[in-house]
């Protein structure tokens, strides 16, 4: 083959190479821009994406602090008003104290006078009772022997009838509320 022909082929190949090129850099360009727009749209959406989530964050924040506010105002109304059942229980003995107290103020004898009044006190102290057992307040056992937990030894006795340390005599109720001590019973006990 001459040089010429030799020449002409390599030519040729040369434009197809060049013309390969610069379709192939036609289509590396609009895939680029093609990218170039993928990548913005991807980023757009992750933006938006993350705004509606720092939105969303802070309404869930809101909402909790709201709850918060709410549950903490309502625990100090429950602890103000924690006795308000109690309270209103404890109006029975009130009006039972009352009605002893006008019914000294009718004339009567001393001898017609005294039976009610005590009647009317024995009335009012039932009236307690059943209100402190409904609200699980009872009265501290004193039957036995002097627990310091429970009973306030006042004072020691002589007495032929109980072994030393054991309660002779109460002096003062002591009560329990459920399993907590209210007041310890003051109490005698035998030396």
């Amino acid at each position: 083959m001459s040089e010429l022909k030799q020449d002409e082929i390599l030519n040729e190949e040369i434009e197809k190479t060049q013309s390969c090129c610069e379709s192939s850099k036609e289509s590396c360009e609009a895939n680029e821009e093609q990218k170039d727009e993928s990548l913005e749209d991807i980023i757009s959406k992750l933006e938006e994406d993350l705004k509606q989530s720092e939105e969303k964050f802070l309404r869930v924040h809101a909402d909790f602090e709201n709850i918060k506010k709410r549950l903490e105002r309502e625990k100090y109304q429950a602890i103000d008003y924690a006795s308000e059942k109690f309270a209103k229980d404890l109006l029975t003995p009130l009006d039972t104290l009352e009605m002893a107290l006008n019914s000294a103020n009718v004339d009567l004898s001393a001898e017609e006078l005294l039976p009610k009044l005590k009647e009317g006190i024995e009335l009012t102290i039932k009236s307690f009772i059943t209100t402190f057992e409904k609200h699980n307040i009872t009265k501290v056992d004193t039957t036995g022997e002097f627990d310091p937990n429970m009973h306030n030894a006042v004072m020691q006795v002589d007495s032929q009838n109980h072994e030393s340390g054991q309660i002779v005599s109460e002096l003062q109720k002591g009560y329990m509320l459920k399993d907590r001590l209210l007041r310890p019973s003051m109490v005698s006990i035998a030396n």
